[in-house]
């Protein structure tokens, strides 16, 4: 690790640079004893089609976002928690190679690199990051994390029902708890994910059950619910209202959020210089 970087002006530099790249749109990344270990461009599966985002591995968190301008200027900035982060590879197809899966408790979504050896040294670099946060912290590895969702290209229909064939006028929607592609339907019902957001969220027919059921479990055994709340709300007007006041619709992902707020994707090249001349820089520091 670069342990020895932690409070020198050369990371300092490097961290300022990238504060200055996302602009006041981003959070202030500069805290005593953080170091930047490295970046790079990484291709996420968003929910409509792949799109490239810029990474920077922090020693305690990941950020990423949405590339804006000329290898300058980045938005949709999100922060992820080191110590929240599970990493699983996923198999290789003709279509989709050097992937793999980052699981967190709030969001779940699929990576790629341009090659094995790069994602080997990004999950590498991640997984010993996350091992160390958890020993500073003392925290046990998270277990409970959010679902990947399925991309849109993935089904012409209806993952519940697999009657309802998606159209222009028959939109796709993703349940908050599987992550699967689900017609309105079978979506209609809202619970609340704690993890996820302080509002009901959608969740398909099927796991509004299963929710359902273990809420009704644990008041049973006079736990305090685990998940969900008397806020959850089946199919009918109840449900509809408190669809209108969680504000959750499909477009409210963090992928589309970072559309809003980023823009059109700028092409970028294999190689950026980001920082200013003389400072030393690399994929990763040593």
């Amino acid at each position: 690790m670069v342990d020895h970087l932690a409070n020198t002006e050369v990371n300092a530099q490097r961290i300022a640079a990238v504060e200055s790249c996302f602009g006041a749109s981003g959070q202030p990344l500069a805290l005593p004893g953080r170091v930047l270990l490295g970046e790079g461009v990484l291709t996420k599966e968003c929910r409509k089609k792949h799109k490239p985002r810029v990474f920077f591995l922090f020693n305690d968190i990941l950020v990423y976002g949405s590339i804006v301008l000329s290898k300058r200027k980045y938005r949709g900035q999100r922060i992820v928690p080191l110590e929240e982060v599970t990493l699983e590879p996923l198999p290789e197809t003709l279509q989709a190679r050097n992937r793999w899966l980052i699981r967190t408790a709030r969001k779940s979504f699929v990576v790629s690199a341009a090659s094995a050896a790069e994602r080997q040294e990004w999950m590498g670099h991640i997984e010993e990051c996350a091992r160390r946060r958890l020993l500073a912290t003392g925290r046990p590895r998270a277990t409970e994390h959010a679902a990947p969702w399925v991309p849109d290209k993935a089904t012409d229909i209806c993952m519940r029902c697999t009657q309802t064939r998606f159209s222009a006028l028959t939109r796709r929607h993703h349940c908050r708890q599987c992550g699967f592609v689900v017609c309105a339907g079978c979506s209609r019902a809202r619970f609340l994910l704690p993890r996820l957001s302080p509002k009901p969220l959608r969740v398909c027919s099927l796991c509004y059950r299963d929710l359902a059921a273990q809420e009704r479990r644990e008041e049973a055994e006079g736990q305090h619910p685990g998940q969900g709340s008397p806020a959850a709300q089946p199919d009918g007007p109840a449900g509809a209202a408190c669809a209108a006041s969680s504000g959750d619709y499909d477009s409210d992902d963090d992928d589309s959020d970072e559309e809003r707020e980023g823009g059109g994707d700028a092409d970028w090249p294999g190689r950026v210089q980001f920082y200013a001349e003389g400072v030393s820089w690399s994929a990763f520091h040593s």
